[in-house]
């Protein structure tokens, strides 16, 4: 048996998640090595760990890998003790292999297509004990399965489940077959560890920069820093006191958020309902769902009756959700797939109807208990992420003696206080360190609808089908003749009533309300429609108005009742329902949807020949274009069991909805800002690319006098090859008749410039068959249409593959898997937080977008400027102490104290306060710490700190007062001095003056005197420090100064600390302009390490590309490769 596995994890239940995403993949996958504890070897680690007084303790402490590999063996996982898992990070964990004992008899309890995997489960080691074998990681369960040689997630074991399996369980699980998966699967409960306080402090105090900062008191106090050292062992016991508080608060915090219990009610397979607690629910057990609804503490599969779910917790999409029941069928059953008929955990179901005799609500069947796990992952995984480089960092600043205790809080100030703007402007991050990342971006994604335009959309008119071509156009739906036209329209929708006001989808509220029509749902058992109706079950009636029937006096116009409802799938591009008429002796279909995908579903017949020129003229004018279908069912049909692939296909095509869908007003100047500073806009869509297209210019994310193209990729058939061709927009009907020779000079070298649009089938077919062509394509494209849920996810990766800094902007909707595979994702939300994005805006429109990336700008902004000042800060205090200790001499113990907590500590968490500029630069800060402008100012400063300290000692040691030290004595014994306090005094005004030069305004920042603050507490401590070197009075015992009378020579040290500023302040000021740069012209001139740019910079000198109307084959190389 191999002694190294893998653990792998099988889907889980947070619907669209990003495929790619470390945090909440279901895809990743762990290293797992096994090992068992071996008896002389755990006594000789203890005794060696007694001799060097428990330093190896606190080594396998740090490193607990180190404590495995001395105390155990190696060996096969199913005979592990112990296991070392390397999780996707690379980073190692060690977990205890745990044990549990079950049962005699139990497995005969499960049904028979679940043996094999319970058998593999339980392993039998001892002749009459039935032993489970089971770690716990990150909040997740995972078992051994011998038969696979490996540890699974638990949920691996229903993963087979199929939705027929699903409605097996509708009966409910008995009380011995209920305890038994319970020992299996764990109690449906995330019990976050709240550790005791003196664990907590052992974990504090075990910090390496803790454990640093005790020898450093140590050997301060023996180096007779008594001051010192006391003031920073109480600002590191307050330091540990406030961090223990916090730590237990959060921890208490997380405890009391994952630990969803509440009483449900579960159906027992003797038929009886029981009411018990949530903590017992098991996977396969029934779940009675009440009318009123409840926060469900689970996933679960909706198999009888519809729930109305709001979701924005998990997608930030503040419209209610329709849940229908789970179709019954031999196909494996998977959230992921059947999301609209899943009901997820932590999600708030508002109500539930018509889930059958004797229950008001609906049913439900337990799929998953482990869902909360994933979120404890995530917290886990983003609380935890700290580098052993930092902590390295950390502890070297220590060894210079000189870290001011505020250290870490200084460095994040920036971000905190960009945090605590952004709140107030209605705008919630629940990822503070994103905020830098916004400062990176380069190119943002946005959604249209909701997003870039209005959520809400007008009925702009319908034109009907005829036998050969369109109506005539009709503004008002209620206006047209009674008929199915009339009919899809009222009841194609999911609409459904809350508190007796309709709520649902803003377009099909819209639509409803435009025929007229008024939705009556059950009431209590709702038996008198179900009779009303032939005695199906009535989910809703659609009843026309009352004026129209006696107006028209015809059949068609009756009311109309729901009897199934297959919701809309932005996968399928459509959605439709079953009706009966009064009586129930005839039944119909509808369907609604994209108008492509509709035509396609309908009998070519029925399709009116002008319908793409219709479809084109009205979505280039910007409209939102719907198409209905609709089919008579045959009277041997069951209207409620009937499938959704026979409803769905040979309908007779309808006509056409349009709805007009108005641009948001700060949409527009939203984007003009960002192209304005060169920040690339995409727009992603589902909807029509002609509609996107007229979006796209309406918000002049493309110019008017701006060219587009479209790009159109066929996938290989069994008849022919894939195809590439780029059509320009004015060209789509005129195509054929344009010659191939077309001049594209000025297209693409004039001022006009061009745009590339294309659709979610050409996006698949250009990834598969032309994936040379794709960064190109990329690289051009303002318009993608037509996209699914899964494709704007896979646009985002592709365009982070060019090297982008990737933002994406959507309502949180079907945006989910896009918002969190971005860098950074803002969704638009009512709700204040949403694990759909790191970033809520409560103002519904794009705005948010330009603050966000100038509040990252200056969050980025200063955190270079603190590491700037705390490296030349440390420099600083290095410089001096070696001047020093080369006279004999050192820095006193006030006089450290004085510049690290009254100077340096305040400075740094001021430092930061001020707020973002006003307008959006072109030109982005740097990212990076060894960029030559960031060294090579350090550089610069660097060597003006030691300038300018060792002038202050030569002008000293030059004057004919000076009186030399003492030679015989070494340190502070020599105190005072003049050496000492010619240093102090320079050395006190350089503090001052680095935390003026390193703190940048323009263009990211509002010029230093906004930042009222710190302007006042640089006045402040200049004045300070100009009076301890002018007339220190009383002071100078207190700090161990000399008190030097000569006036003089006292200005003149001033002087040079003028001088010293001023020159600094001239460097840093030529270095932003550039002065650096001359320094590139040595080695030359090098390409971008940015993939985009050096493509951009290709396609910019290219004549060749795209070549226009011209059909292009996987084999062609006609255009230009990236290098």
């Amino acid at each position: 048996m191999d002694r190294r596995g893998s653990v792998s994890e099988p889907q889980s239940g947070l619907p669209s998640p990003s495929p790619r995403d470390p945090l909440l993949s279901p895809d990743s996958h762990m290293d797992v090595q096994g090992y068992r504890f071996v008896r002389w070897r755990m006594w000789m680690f203890h005794l060696a760990a007694v001799l060097s007084l428990g330093f190896l303790y606190i080594l396998i402490h740090w490193r607990p890998r180190l404590g495995i590999l001395a105390r155990c063996n190696s060996c096969p996982l199913a005979l592990a003790h112990v296991l070392l898992i390397r999780d996707i990070f690379g980073k190692q964990h060690v977990v205890d292999v745990l044990t549990e004992e079950l049962e005699d008899g139990s497995l005969e309890l499960l049904v028979e297509h679940e043996v094999t995997d319970w058998r593999d489960t339980a392993q039998l080691y001892q002749e009459e004990k039935t032993l489970l074998r089971y770690y716990l990681f990150e909040g997740l369960r995972y078992v051994w399965l011998d038969r696979k040689g490996a540890f699974l997630r638990v949920s691996v074991l229903n993963e087979d489940w199929t939705c027929k399996d699903l409605y097996g369980f509708q009966k409910g699980l008995s009380h011995l077959e209920q305890s038994f998966r319970r020992r299996i699967y764990g109690s449906n409960l995330i019990d976050v560890p709240v550790k005791p306080y003196i664990k907590l402090l052992f974990d504090e105090v075990l910090n390496p920069f803790y454990v640093f900062q005790f020898f450093s008191i140590t050997l301060w106090m023996i180096d007779d820093y008594y001051y010192y050292a006391m003031c920073i062992l109480l600002l590191s016991i307050l330091s540990i006191s406030i961090s223990l508080y916090e730590t237990r608060k959060q921890s208490l915090t997380l405890h009391d958020m994952a630990q969803l219990v509440t009483n449900v009610t579960i159906r027992r397979n003797s038929g009886v309902e029981e009411c018990v607690s949530s903590v017992e629910l098991v996977p396969g057990d029934c779940l009675i769902i009440p009318q009123e609804g409840l926060l469900l503490p689970c996933d679960a599969a909706l198999l009888a009756g519809e729930c109305l779910v709001n979701e924005s917790m998990l997608t930030g999409e503040s419209v209610p959700v329709l849940k229908t029941p789970l179709p019954a069928g031999e196909g494996r059953y998977s959230s992921e797939t059947e999301r609209r008929h899943t009901l997820f955990c932590g999600t708030q179901l508002i109500q539930a109807k018509g889930g059958g005799a004797g229950s008001g609500g609906a049913i439900a069947v337990v799929t998953s208990t482990a869902f909360i796990g994933t979120i404890y992952n995530f917290v886990v995984l983003y609380r935890a992420n700290v580098s052993w480089g930092y902590l390295v960092i950390r502890c070297l600043d220590i060894v210079t003696i000189a870290v001011p205790p505020a250290l870490p809080a200084a460095i994040t100030t920036g971000t905190i206080y960009a945090q605590q703007r952004l709140k107030k402007q209605g705008i919630f991050c629940i990822s503070p360190p994103r905020i830098n990342v916004f400062g990176k971006v380069s190119l943002f994604c946005f959604d249209k609808t909701g997003t870039l335009t209005e959520e809400g959309l007008d009925v702009w008119g319908v034109m009907e089908a005829g036998p050969s071509n369109f109506s005539e156009l009709v503004p008002e739906p209620r206006f047209l003749a009674p008929g199915p036209m009339l009919s899809g329209l009222a009841c194609c929708h999911t609409v459904t009533l809350m508190q007796g006001q309709p709520i649902g989808d803003p377009l099909e509220l819209k639509m409803i309300e435009s025929t007229g029509w008024t939705l009556q749902e059950p009431e209590e058992d709702g038996k008198v429609l179900d009779a009303e109706f032939g005695g199906y079950k009535v989910l809703a009636v659609m009843r026309p108005p009352t004026h129209q029937l006696q107006a028209q006096g015809t059949s068609t116009s009756e009311a109309v009742a729901l009897v199934q409802r297959f919701p809309f799938s932005s996968a399928l591009q459509r959605m439709s329902v079953v009706t009966v008429v009064g009586g129930g002796h005839s039944a119909f279909a509808f369907i609604k949807g994209s108008p492509e995908m509709v035509a396609s579903l309908c009998r070519a017949e029925t399709v009116p020949a002008q319908f793409s020129n219709k479809l084109r003229s009205f979505s280039s004018e910007g409209l939102r274009v719907l198409a209905l279908g609709y089919k008579p069912l045959d009277n041997n049909t069951d209207p409620r069991t009937i499938k959704r692939e026979e409803v769905e296909k040979d309908m007779q095509f309808l006509g056409l909805l349009m709805m007009k869908n108005l641009v948001k007003p700060d949409s527009a100047d939203a984007i003009d800002i960002l192209r304005q500073a060169q920040l690339r806009s995409v727009m992603v869509t589902g909807d029509n690319i002609l509609t996107a297209v007229n979006v796209a210019k309406s918000c002049r994310m493309v110019g008017y006098d701006e060219r587009v193209i479209f790009v159109n990729a066929t996938p290989q058939t069994a008849q022919s090859m894939p195809t590439l061709r780029f059509t320009l927009e004015d060209d789509l009907t005129t195509a054929s008749e344009i010659s191939v020779e077309i001049n594209t000079w000025g297209l693409y070298q004039g001022w006009s410039g061009y745009h590339l649009a294309i659709n979610g089938k050409s996006f698949a077919a250009l990834r598969d068959h032309f994936p040379e062509h794709l960064p190109k394509v990329l690289m051009r494209t303002t318009v993608f249409a037509r996209m699914t849920p899964d494709q704007k996810t896979q646009l985002v990766k592709e365009l982070q593959n060019l090297d982008y800094r990737v933002g994406m902007c959507g309502d949180g909707a079907n945006d989910c898997g896009a918002l969190r595979a971005a860098d950074v994702g803002v969704s638009l939300s009512e709700a204040e937080a949403s694990i759909a994005s790191p970033f809520t805006s409560r103002n519904e429109n794009i705005s948010c977008v330009p603050l966000l990336i100038r509040e990252g700008r200056c969050s980025l902004v200063t955190s270079f400027c603190l590491f700037r000042y705390m490296a030349l800060y440390s420099l600083i205090q290095f410089c001096s102490v070696l001047i020093l200790h080369t006279m004999n001499t050192s820095v006193a113990d006030l006089q450290f104290l004085y510049f690290d907590i009254v100077l340096v500590t305040t400075l740094a968490i001021v430092m930061g306060k001020g707020g973002p500029s006003n307008q959006l630069h072109p030109i982005r800060p740097t990212a990076n710490l060894m960029a030559l402008p960031v060294l090579g100012s350090l550089f610069i400063h660097s060597c003006l700190i030691i300038l300018g300290q060792l002038a202050a000692l030569f002008i000293t040691t030059s004057q004919d007062w000076y009186i030399p030290l003492n030679s015989t004595v070494f340190g502070i014994e020599n105190l005072p001095n003049m050496e000492d306090t010619s240093v102090f005094a320079l050395s006190g005004f350089q503090y001052i003056i680095m935390a003026v030069v390193v703190t940048k305004s323009y263009p990211h920042k509002k010029p230093l005197y906004y930042n009222v603050i710190f302007l006042c507490l640089l006045i402040t401590l200049f004045s300070v420090m100009t009076w301890l070197v002018l007339h220190p009075g009383p002071a100078a015992s207190l700090l161990s100064l000399y008190d030097i009378p000569d006036m003089n020579y006292k200005m003149l040290i001033v002087a040079v600390a003028a001088l010293n500023f001023l020159v600094c302040f001239i460097v840093e000021v030529l270095v932003d302009l550039g002065l650096l740069n001359c320094l590139r012209l040595l080695r030359g001139r090098r390409p971008s390490k940015k993939s985009y740019k050096r493509l951009n910079s290709l396609l910019s000198n290219s004549t060749l590309w795209p070549p226009l109307n011209q059909t292009l084959f996987p084999t062609d190389d006609t255009l230009i490769c990236l290098s």
